[in-house]
């Protein structure tokens, strides 16, 4: 049976550039998938696709068991979404963001304020409800945006690298909420660059590298897949490099690497503490100095580089095609954002919902940037 989130074949290209590539994912319900990529990987525009604000150009998808293609007023119904940029209108209080989302979700006057309230204060922006938003630190709006993204308590929640830019206060306070959200059965597919925040949230991770899906597992899964054990050795002086790695190659498993800037030897082995002592008094007995050795287990950021090889340049495709594609193939965008979304729901039929809405001005930012870079060349 297919989780809260489903996809099968996911396909997008924009112009030249195929953004996703037959991308299948599996999200059982209650569970968070964290989803790693460098820049341009398709990361962004699967979370568009999974939250109806693009349609794919082949491949099937539901969310909350319902068809993305052929019900996505239903689906909007049943998501929250947290985009890259923090979509809160900034001339609006905190107060007035959250009560208009709760209306546009055609809550009571009486319920969407009452549920304002509640979000402020669980959100620790109580103290400045009736601040207007542009008012607000970049923390603080990130803040209010992932609220307003929780105003219907969704089943499903999509955050497209929701603490980019956050200090890590602020990032340890949304994991805080994240983990208690998932704990209470919601489900969340997590986009990040923060490969110690997928550590820390995703029951599940898949790397996504130039629209594919090259690896899936859980975080020691995909570690144990990278290697084994490694000995790290930090020299005091910059002239033992070489005699160092030349040692550790002696004990090693596999390719050493080295950091000039840091005089840091890294070696992956086989053995476990006992060898610490052996390279110690082989080292001594060449009389190199060491600051610091060690031996630890692969991390993310391993399993990262070992499988993508590379941090992709950020694209446009993503920003520019996937804003206007949003406008034009049926956008979302409801009551007051529908002039932003093109030709989808209209706030009439209320099954757009505002999160879509506020993605489809993030898209529309986008868009504007983009627009904004070619006007300058």
């Amino acid at each position: 049976m297919p989780g809260a989130i489903y996809a099968e074949g996911l396909v997008k290209t924009f112009g030249d550039v195929r953004a996703l590539d037959g991308v299948d994912l599996d999200v059982p319900e209650g569970t968070v998938l964290g989803m790693l990529g460098p820049n341009g990987a398709g990361k962004t525009t699967a979370v568009r696709v999974l939250t109806t604000l693009i349609r794919p150009d082949r491949g099937r998808a539901e969310v909350a068991g319902i068809d993305v293609l052929a019900h996505p007023d239903r689906v909007r119904r049943s998501i929250g979404l947290s985009g890259q940029f923090a979509a809160v209108d900034e001339y609006l209080t905190g107060r007035e963001n959250l009560t208009m989302v709760g209306q546009l979700y055609q809550m009571s006057a009486r319920d969407a304020k009452r549920r304002a309230v509640e979000l402020l204060e669980r959100f620790h922006l109580a103290d400045a409800a009736d601040r207007t938003a542009k008012t607000y630190s970049g923390g603080m709006r990130r803040r209010l945006d992932l609220a307003a993204a929780l105003v219907v308590s969704p089943p499903v929640m999509f955050m497209d690298e929701p603490t980019t830019g956050l200090d890590p206060r602020n990032r340890q306070e949304l994991w805080d909420v994240i983990q208690e959200l998932v704990a209470g059965g919601t489900t969340l597919l997590l986009t990040t660059q923060y490969l110690e925040e997928a550590d820390r949230l995703a029951h599940d991770i898949c790397v996504v590298d130039h629209g594919r899906v090259i690896a899936r597992g859980t975080s020691d899964q995909l570690k144990a897949r990278t290697g084994g054990e490694r000995v790290e050795v930090v020299v005091h002086d910059a002239e033992h490099i070489a005699v160092t790695e030349q040692v550790l190659r002696g004990f090693g498993e596999g390719d050493s690497t080295v950091d000039p800037h840091t005089r840091r030897i890294t070696v992956p082995v086989t053995g476990g503490a006992k060898l610490l002592a052996e390279i110690i008094r082989e080292l001594d007995g060449r009389g190199v100095e060491i600051d610091d050795i060690g031996l630890r287990r692969p991390t993310l950021d391993d399993v990262f580089i070992s499988l993508t090889g590379h941090v992709a340049e950020a694209t446009d495709a993503e920003a520019t095609d996937g804003g206007r594609d949003a406008g034009t193939d049926g956008g979302p965008a409801t009551g007051r954002d529908g002039g932003d979304g093109g030709g989808g729901g209209d706030g009439r039929d209320g099954g757009g919902g505002p999160v879509q809405g506020a993605a489809a001005r993030e898209t529309a930012d986008a868009d504007d940037k983009a627009d904004d870079k070619e006007g300058v060349k």
